[in-house]
């Protein structure tokens, strides 16, 4: 009986599952960058993007990895065209001026089991503010295709504000139309290069 030799996708490092180290191409097409934002001071606003770019880089020491990713802003899809229109008008994202929005990775810490405080460069709209990620690994899977994948979420907060993002009406009652927070949700798929 023969054997059939695999090659590893995880290990363990202080107790905690994480990917072997390399490069990893984050995979578009299982990939999202999701945000909510209230909405006339009620509700919530969801949306997403879903034309990106990037990679993910594990290194040996977990310390030492690092995230890149090119977000094409026109890929905003809030399921609604006439607000998405406005949101790729020179009033929020000013698609035609800056096309991309980028994050870039500064520091990634171990938060807990499974959990990495990282810490990152978010550009929009040509202006850089520091934005952190809190991340989980999701796990690793050979692919039919002989690729090996692993899979991640990523939570952040941030005002949209501080990337001059700051279009708003008033409201008759009092507040205004699009708060000021944002929530960020991420779920990205990686193919180990």
């Amino acid at each position: 009986m023969s054997t059939i030799e695999t090659t590893p996708l995880t290990r363990t490092v202080d107790g905690v599952e994480i990917p072997v180290a390399g490069t990893y191409a984050l995979d578009a097409s299982h990939c999202e960058v999701g945000f909510s934002v209230r909405h006339l001071m009620v509700s919530k606003t969801k949306g997403r993007f879903s034309d990106l770019t990037g990679t993910v880089t594990i290194g040996e020491d977990p310390s030492a990895s690092s995230v890149e990713v090119e977000i094409q802003v026109a890929s905003v899809d809030t399921r609604d065209e006439t607000r998405d229109g406005h949101l790729r008008s020179p009033d929020f994202l000013d698609v035609e001026a800056f096309p991309t929005m980028t994050y870039r990775s500064t520091s990634v810490a171990a938060a807990g089991k499974g959990t990495w405080a990282v810490e990152g460069e978010l550009t929009v709209r040509g202006v850089t503010r520091s934005v952190p990620l809190v991340v989980t690994f999701e796990g690793a899977a050979k692919d039919p295709w002989g690729g090996s994948r692993v899979g991640f979420t990523a939570q952040a907060q941030l005002d949209r504000e501080d990337f001059g993002l700051t279009w708003n009406q008033a409201l008759e009652t009092g507040g205004v139309l699009v708060g000021k927070q944002v929530t960020i949700e991420i779920e990205a798929e990686a193919v180990q290069q």
